[in-house]
Order: C-alpha cells, then sequence, then structure tokens
C-alpha cells in the first residue's frame, strides 16, 4: 500500500459518499414510513456499477479508485440495516420483508448484469 493508493481510495470515498448524500436526501422523502428509496436506490445502483468495474477487471488503480474508494462510501449496508430496524420496530412488517427482498435479489441480480456487461467491455 503506498501513498497513491490511499489517495485514491480517499478521493473516491468522498465523492462517493457526496453522491450518495446527494440521492438520498433527495430520494428518501418520496414515501415517508414507507421504503427508503435513497438508500435502495444508491445499493442498486452500486451493485450495478461495481459489478461492470469488476467484470472489466479494471487496472489496481481504477479499482482502488471507483471500487473501493466509490462504491464503497456510495452504498451504505449500516444505514441499510438501521433503517431495516426503524421499519421492524414500527411493525411494518410488509416494507421489512419487501425492503430486504428487493435489495439482496435486485443487487444480486444487478451485480451479476454490470459484471457481464463489464466482462464486454475489459
Amino acid at each position: 500500500m503506498t501513498a497513491v493508493h490511499i489517495l485514491l481510495v480517499g478521493l473516491g470515498g468522498f465523492f462517493g459518499a457526496m453522491a450518495r448524500y446527494f440521492i438520498s436526501k433527495k430520494l428518501n422523502g418520496i414515501a415517508p414510513n414507507r421504503i427508503p428509496m435513497g438508500t435502495l436506490i444508491v445499493n442498486l445502483i452500486g451493485s450495478f456499477l461495481l459489478g461492470i468495474i469488476t467484470g472489466a477487471h479494471a487496472n489496481a488503480m481504477i479499482m482502488l479508485l471507483l471500487g473501493t474508494g466509490f462504491m464503497g462510501a456510495f452504498t451504505t449496508f449500516s444505514t441499510f440495516k438501521l433503517e431495516l430496524i426503524k421499519l421492524y420496530l414500527n411493525k411494518d412488517n410488509k416494507n421489512f420483508l419487501l425492503y430486504i427482498i428487493i435489495t439482496y435479489s435486485a443487487g444480486m441480480i444487478l451485480a451479476y448484469l454490470g459484471y457481464v456487461i463489464g466482462s464486454f467491455i475489459g
């Protein structure tokens, strides 16, 4: 690990976190007390884009900047879990289950689709 590697991860993380914050703020308020759309959308987009980056066999520098840095900060597992807990505590079982199913199934499908598309690019 070099200073350049750390800088690439930090730079990607900075922009990924800003993008996640912007999208989440715009979309999470659309349907209050329902599935948090901002977090869902960023996690699904992130799954797809990380699939593309991985499938394209991006070089180490691109992977550090975009994969580890940007996508690592853009997607958010901890916020997803917190939102699940809130749905559970509010006894919103339908949206609790729907959020889990959509996040995991669509996330895996989009990551695979991105990987396939990326493999054609790379």
